[in-house]
């Protein structure tokens, strides 16, 4: 008897080659709500309610080489996550290992898994898996790592790492410049000036206003109530200047100090 599709239970070409990853005797498969949040799923909002399981069988997870792979296959590898019945072997589920997506880890336990299976037609729809040991979650994690290298699904995610790496360095190296382009002018921001006195323009911002004329001085101190000059004195004044100093006692002199 030939080997037979573990997702489909089509029968394989004659040089397939198939392998068994991993294997539980029994695991719970749920019936899980939507996913509420972008974080991830949680298994008490499966196990609350016994209601939701639905299933109690066997998990494979499983291998299948091709030698000579036809034109409509992509890889000559794949891997198929697998729930039987473990009676009679009846496929209850598969999942085809296609990305990390298929399988996720829960936010809130170390059994209990998210699966994403697949029908003939390729409808999808996510169950929850959970295992009662500890010890076969971690056999699961394993054997999903080692079909990751055997599918190549690692090294494409190191490349997406690297190349997310290098597209987040903004760093400018050594030798480097940078210039900025301020409207129509390119090159780097000149910090302000002082004041200089051989700038006319400078000058010309701070320039004192003409002085006032002598009768717009006159005027404008009357207006504002300020001080200004008094005028002149008259030959008048001189005079009656000259007799209230000699009245005082005081005497010109020779050398007219008082004229």
């Amino acid at each position: 008897m030939g080997l037979i599709d573990p997702a489909t239970g089509a029968p394989l070409p004659e040089d397939a080659i198939q392998r068994v990853l991993f294997i539980a005797n029994a695991v719970h498969v749920y019936n899980i709500p939507p996913l509420m949040s972008m974080d991830g799923y949680r298994a008490t909002s499966w196990t609350v309610d016994p209601k939701r399981q639905i299933f109690t069988g066997r998990l494979r997870v499983v291998e299948t080489a091709y030698e000579s792979p036809t034109a409509e296959e992509q890889s000559s590898i794949k891997v198929d996550v697998v729930i039987e019945d473990p009676s009679n072997g009846e496929l209850f589920a598969a999942a085809p290992y296609t990305g990390t997506f298929v399988v996720q880890e829960v936010l809130d336990s170390s059994r209990f898994f998210a699966l994403t299976v697949r029908d003939p037609k390729g409808n999808k729809v996510v169950i929850g898996i959970g295992f009662e040991d500890r010890s076969d979650a971690l056999d699961l994690r394993v054997a999903l790592q080692q079909a990751q290298r055997a599918l190549g699904l690692e090294k494409n995610a190191d490349k997406k790492e690297v190349t997310k790496q290098v597209d987040k360095d903004y760093s400018l190296k050594e030798g480097e410049t940078i210039t900025v382009n301020i409207g129509s002018k390119l090159g780097r921001r000149r910090q302000p000036e002082s004041p200089s006195t051989s700038d006319p323009a400078t000058l010309q911002s701070f320039a004192l206003p003409p002085p006032p004329s002598a009768a717009a001085g006159l005027g404008g101190a009357e207006q504002r109530g300020g001080f200004s000059l008094p005028p002149p004195p008259t030959a008048d004044d001189v005079k009656k200047k000259r007799r209230s100093l000699r009245d005082l006692g005081f005497d010109d002199g020779q050398f007219g100090e008082f004229r």
